[in-house]
């Protein structure tokens, strides 16, 4: 949450200074030699098969398309406004998970997802009365929706270590990112000012490195949706720092606005923790736990029960019987 929030002011910071494609590629090239240092550290294996298509998707989606539309957005975005648009993420994540079939929806849901919509429309006037270009904020919102897309997407393929999934991911967002850089014509020229510096450090090393490992390491223990509800809180870091460092200002539309989204996808997100890494049980429909109370208790006694055949205790000749 903390991580995530500053950042939001920080890529505000490096968009005055680079062009924003380039500054995103200049942010996840280092990112992705820091995933591979870290592969040839721990030894680990690169992912093979689908392991490796579903690490690639993600990060095709996660880091390259949904980081070119979130680095646009922010030329012209406020952090506070576009944090509170971005958490709409964990709601768009069930509705995703939903279509993919990895979780239910529920009336619970569909009511956070009008209260998230009713907070996303109060941001959406206050920017048009400001006169600003709808695309801005259209962007912002697409950049949700790829997010929420490659959570879901991550837990459609075989389980990898949360390290290689973010060094071959971030590759391919990576080459995505500079390629996108160079046909829009952007400038590649290295910063200029010593706080761009800082912020790159930032946004590499813990922005980048730090952010997306805990987050892969969460959701592939928790439900996609769950797992994203972070996102909820991050405005509440993104407009503080907006203020006090980037000269923001708090509007009523922000906190109404970010009142009903968070309270929104509150309520539509849900989940439980894994340790084996599966996922929320709760979210499967073939779990016991979607089961009548008394069948699960038949299957959890089945599968303790004694063997019924006799048991011959080697050179006895007593036997033991059920």
């Amino acid at each position: 949450m903390l991580i995530g929030g500053a950042n939001f002011v920080a890529v505000k910071f490096s968009n005055e200074d680079l062009d924003p494609l380039f500054g995103a590629t200049l942010r996840f090239v280092p990112g992705t030699l820091l995933f591979f240092l870290l592969m040839r550290i721990r030894r680990l294996p690169m992912p093979y098969g689908a392991a490796a298509v579903g690490a690639a998707l993600y990060g095709l989606l996660g880091f390259g398309l949904a980081y070119a539309l979130l680095y646009f957005a922010l030329t012209e975005l406020a952090a506070g406004t576009t944090s509170v648009i971005l958490g709409s993420v964990p709601l768009l994540t069930l509705l995703l998970a939903v279509l993919h079939r990895q979780e239910r929806l529920t009336a619970r849901g569909l009511t956070g997802g009008l209260m998230a919509i009713a907070g996303i429309a109060v941001l959406s006037s206050d920017s048009l009365g400001e006169e600003l270009s709808p695309v801005y904020l259209l962007a912002a919102f697409m950049a949700a929706v790829v997010i929420a897309e490659s959570s879901v997407i991550v837990k459609a393929f075989p389980r990898a270590d949360p390290i290689t999934t973010n060094a071959v991911g971030m590759l391919a967002g990576s080459v995505f990112l500079a390629a996108a850089s160079l046909v829009a014509g952007e400038e590649w020229v290295l910063p200029r000012a010593g706080r761009t510096w800082l912020v790159l450090a930032w946004l590499i090393v813990l922005g980048s490195v730090g952010l997306f490992m805990l987050f892969l390491f969460v959701v592939l223990r928790w439900t996609a949706s769950a797992t994203t509800y972070a996102l909820t809180l991050m405005p509440v870091v993104a407009v503080t720092l907006g203020i006090l460092v980037a000269d923001e200002q708090l509007t009523p539309e922000i906190v109404a606005g970010g009142a009903g989204g968070s309270s929104g996808v509150r309520g539509s997100a849900d989940g439980r923790w894994d340790r084996s890494g599966r996922g929320d049980a709760a979210a499967c429909p073939r779990s016991t736990r979607s089961r009548p109370r008394h069948e699960t208790l038949s299957v959890s006694a089945a599968r303790f029960r004694r063997p019924e055949t006799p048991t011959r205790l080697s050179g006895s000749a007593f036997q033991l019987h059920e």
